[in-house]
């Protein structure tokens, strides 16, 4: 989505397409049901810890590491294979996107340049900042068109000032772009699905729709398929109003499977069974 000769508020207006307030109403009946649980009341940081595992788990699996959650929960080294790396990574970014919440807001893009230099950690030179022209992308999940490294700056910037300036648009539907535009620009060598995840995460977090993370919509990008992820994403990158709500939509039930996941958690703890 090019966020360039934009109105004042484009992320608004993207809140006008069809079915995305349904997307947001649906959104925020599964968040508020989570919240809602008597178990939030009294234990709210054990769903949060849970909930980050559960979502590190599915962000990695999307990109290629689909481990089960036991493992994941029992590993300590994660430096044996691309695939431990690729879980591991992903476990370090669910831990530092709570702590870049207040940075998010004045300075976007260096939050993203942070979230690579964790993901990426000192496997190569190129490590927090965005590709330059001809330098190589290694994200084999991914099969759209490759933009430019000029293209990127450009779609960045304007990120990044559409985050900074604010507005009245849904915390779905700023999430979505944000995690869209990362994904189909991929703008580093490595990790660009993870960091896309990353700083869904943390819109919807910091815009106070899921401000104790537990609703990770990691889970439920996972649950609905690397398939289906791949095709709403293409959708995206065609620029339609349609395609631009398609993914929408799926960003939107993936936080609604996420929120199902921590209920399910909620369950577990009342019954004594988790």
């Amino acid at each position: 989505m090019s966020t360039s000769g934009a109105t004042a508020d484009p992320l608004a207006a993207l809140g006008s397409l069809p079915g995305v307030a349904d997307s947001v109403a649906a959104v925020r009946k599964a968040v508020d049901r989570v919240y809602g649980h008597r178990i939030m009341r009294r234990r709210s940081n054990e769903i949060t810890s849970e909930a980050a595992l559960r979502g590190a788990r599915g962000s990695a699996a999307l990109s290629g590491a689909d481990w089960a959650l036991e493992e994941v929960r029992r590993r300590g080294d994660f430096s044996g294979d691309d695939e431990a790396r690729t879980v591991g990574a992903a476990l370090r970014l669910t831990a530092e996107s709570g702590q870049l919440l207040s940075i998010w807001r004045q300075s976007p893009l260096r939050v993203l340049a942070r979230l690579h230099l964790v993901a990426a950690a000192d496997q190569h030179a190129r490590v927090g900042r965005p590709r330059q022209a001809g330098e190589p992308v290694d994200e084999p999940l991914v099969e759209l068109a490759l933009p430019d490294a000029d293209e990127v700056a450009g779609r960045l910037d304007g990120l990044a000032r559409l985050v900074v300036a604010g507005g009245s648009a849904p915390a779905l539907v700023t999430a979505a772009v944000v995690h869209g535009e990362l994904l189909a620009l991929r703008p580093f060598g490595t990790y660009n699905g993870l960091v896309a995840r990353a700083a869904e995460r943390i819109v919807l977090i910091g815009s106070g729709l899921d401000p104790k993370a537990v609703c990770p919509a990691e889970v439920g990008h996972a649950e609905q398929g690397r398939a289906a992820y791949a095709a709403a994403l293409e959708a995206y990158a065609s620029g339609t109003p349609e395609g631009v709500a398609e993914w929408i939509a799926h960003c939107g039930r993936a936080i609604e499977l996420g929120a199902r996941e921590s209920t399910a958690v909620c369950e577990a703890l009342q019954r004594g069974a988790a």
